[in-house]
């Protein structure tokens, strides 16, 4: 790696090179990654986001890999992990300021030891804020941009802004930070957000994340590495067919698999890695999926999970299934 000696003189965080990106996603598939950074502060970011435009280097964002598919040969360049160092947050009345790399469920039980309300529903989605926010994630038909007042982001070119919640361009499950996740794409990289509770009895919240992770530990593998929900719930498709879950279901799909890579017992929007699966082979069993679905009902479904090429690009899974 030619750029080792002159990224390492720099001050740009933590730096790992060949890492397996297998370990830094929760599906637990990936080759090397030639180079990942995980910066600590906004300024070790910039830094490190000058130097890769300096050196023409291809370079993506990661948090937590929750919802990403790493190629099995790995990814050139540099892979920017904002995780367990760039973490954090803090609360004035009812207004929390969020540091993207903090750990979703642990921010929403810190919040309702405080009796800050109003993102129970995310208590059981295992990736980092800002992934959380790029994504506009969340569960029981919500989204964490319901509680968004503001996002602070740097962009390539090492401009930190704030945005308004309407600058956001939030809707369904994306927002205009999804642009940052590309090489050489224009883009603004999530550094933290402000978000508003409300404000209930720390008592009742904390029955209600034990009702929301009961509810999610009986319909979920969560003891087998995977991505979390697959297929997008289309509001389209959705309206004719249902949820992409049971969709898949009355395909007839449940426990049907490829290589090790499966579809889970416990819910059929969930691909399951059963110890050894390769991106391959979840890109087969997603192209069988979809051909079958289609088949029945007449719509192409597309994935949430996003897949990471060689060269760094992402696009949805679903454009790659084999």
């Amino acid at each position: 790696m030619d750029f080792e000696k002159k990224l390492r003189s720099l001050s740009v965080g933590k730096i790992s090179t060949d890492e397996p990106l297998k370990n830094h996603c929760s599906w637990r598939i990936g080759g090397p990654a030639e180079a990942l950074v995980e910066p600590g502060t906004p300024e070790e970011a910039a830094r490190l986001l000058l130097f890769a435009r300096e050196e023409g280097l291809p370079l993506i964002v990661i948090g937590r890999g929750t919802n990403l598919l790493f190629s099995d040969t790995g990814v050139r360049g540099i892979v920017m992990k904002l995780g367990s160092r760039f973490a954090g947050w803090s609360a004035s009345g009812r207004t929390v300021t969020v540091r993207s790399g903090l750990w979703v469920p642990r921010l929403v039980r810190n919040l309702a030891g405080k009796g800050l309300s109003g993102l129970e529903h995310a208590a059981g989605i295992p990736g980092s804020f800002g992934g959380l926010v790029t994504m506009n994630g969340g569960s029981l038909r919500r989204s964490i941009s319901d509680n968004i007042l503001s996002v602070t982001a740097l962009s390539r070119e090492g401009v930190v802004r704030r945005f308004s919640r309407e600058e956001c361009a939030f809707s369904y499950r994306t927002s205009l930070f999804q642009n940052a996740l590309r090489p050489g794409r224009k883009g603004w990289i999530i550094l933290e957000a402000m978000v508003e509770c409300g404000e209930v009895d720390p008592a009742i919240l904390r029955r209600e994340l034990l009702r929301v992770l009961a509810e999610r530990k009986g319909k979920f593998p969560l003891k087998q590495p995977n991505c979390g929900s697959v297929f997008t719930n289309s509001p389209e498709i959705y309206a004719e067919a249902g949820a992409p879950g049971k969709i898949v279901e009355e395909t007839g799909l449940k426990e049907l698999r490829a290589g090790d890579a499966q579809v889970s017992a416990l819910h059929a929007n969930f691909i399951v890695n059963l110890g050894g699966a390769t991106a391959r082979d979840v890109l087969t069993l997603m192209g069988k999926i979809r051909r079958r679905v289609h088949q029945r009902i007449g719509h192409w479904l597309a994935s949430e999970v996003l897949y990471v090429d060689e060269e760094g690009n992402l696009v949805p899974a679903s454009e790659r299934c084999l």
